[in-house]
């Protein structure tokens, strides 16, 4: 794709988002989703190749009859109190259908069932837009339906839990993993919404820093397959090395930095009397633990395979992307020591 037309769709993405973060209109947020979605659509198929093409065809299927259900509750609502806004949302039968279709824009359980097979279809810088970016303005509408319909919310995180968890477990691909992994996160934040949207908040910002510098690592040597975890040794042996530390963060072990939303998310269900959904939460947690594991096995123990004919590059090229990548990583496995300053925040 010409880089001035990519800027140009760039550019519209980010317009898109802004639209929807700022509004409180649903005519507004709605057309903020739309101009996303036209936006990413072209940057999903720039590639010319059949699965790029069958991604974004599934990518546009999905996401015109959600943002179609939106702008139909939306106006059903409007018939009915005579309110536009956001915040307003009084009626049960439409309020209900937004946050699912919502939860399908995004990708959550039970409507998740496109979003690891688009993501295969990408390479892995636009896989990891599609999991980070794509999904903030939809975020952002829920912040504001955070009050309504406590029992959707916690329906829909508790399914997503066993839905992440054990989708990922027999997963070879790296991007279908890491779709299964955002499904997880999103359960983690549905779960919490209700009774914490800073709390919520935190935990997003969170999850976009691990999986940046997940994804970043991904595309340095263009692994798309764990067997090719092994490889990334041989260009990168410092990053190598960081690999399964930072998969352990993006589960949730302690003592890294993805402990902390699960260790607050957990304890702000504690303070509340959810004994039961905290402890269901955390034991839930395990099944992605499993896979992360799994991934950080094969990275850091497995050998990769010998070839005498191809000589090792030792030395990464000086760019600002590698220079973020570099404080990605520190602060997505160090941050949990000042985690009493962040919550003080909170």
């Amino acid at each position: 794709m010409n880089p001035l037309t990519l800027s140009v769709f760039a550019m519209a993405l980010l317009s898109g988002t802004l639209v929807t973060l700022t509004s409180t209109n649903w005519l507004m947020a709605w057309m903020g989703l739309e101009i996303n979605t036209m936006a990413i659509i072209p940057i999903i198929a720039r590639k010319h190749h059949p699965r790029a093409t069958e991604a974004a065809t599934k990518y546009f299927l999905i996401q015109a009859p959600a943002a179609a259900a939106i702008l139909f509750c939306a106006i059903a609502n409007a018939w009915m109190t005579g309110q536009w806004e956001i915040n307003q949302m009084s009626m049960n039968l439409p309020t209900t259908l937004i946050i699912i279709s919502l939860a399908l824009k995004m990708g959550m359980a039970p409507v998740h069932s496109w979003l690891p097979d688009v993501l295969q279809g990408l390479d892995i810088k636009t896989a990891l837009v599609l999991s980070t970016w794509q999904k903030l303005a939809p975020f952002s509408i829920f912040l504001q339906l955070h009050y309504t319909h406590s029992t959707t919310f916690t329906l829909i995180g508790m399914l997503i839990y066993p839905v992440g968890g054990w989708g990922g477990l027999n997963q070879t691909q790296t991007r279908k993993i890491l779709a299964y992994s955002s499904i997880t996160h999103m359960g983690w934040m549905m779960l919490i919404m209700q009774f914490s949207p800073n709390l919520t908040l935190l935990t997003f910002i969170m999850y976009v820093l691990m999986t940046f510098s997940v994804f970043m690592i991904l595309d340095l040597n263009n692994t798309l397959s764990v067997n090719k975890l092994p490889i990334l040794s041989t260009y990168t042996p410092t990053i190598s090395a960081l690999v399964p530390i930072l998969l352990l963060s993006l589960g949730g072990l302690p003592p890294l930095t993805g402990f902390m939303p699960k260790w607050l998310i957990i304890q702000e269900l504690s303070h509340l009397g959810l004994f039961t959904l905290a402890t269901t939460a955390a034991l839930s947690g395990l099944f992605s633990l499993y896979f992360y594991l799994r991934l950080s096995y094969i990275s850091s123990v497995t050998m990769p395979p010998s070839n005498s004919h191809i000589s090792a590059s030792w030395r990464l090229p000086t760019s600002p992307a590698h220079s973020a990548l570099k404080t990605s990583i520190i602060m997505s496995t160090m941050l949990l020591p000042i985690t009493p300053l962040i919550n003080s925040f909170i």
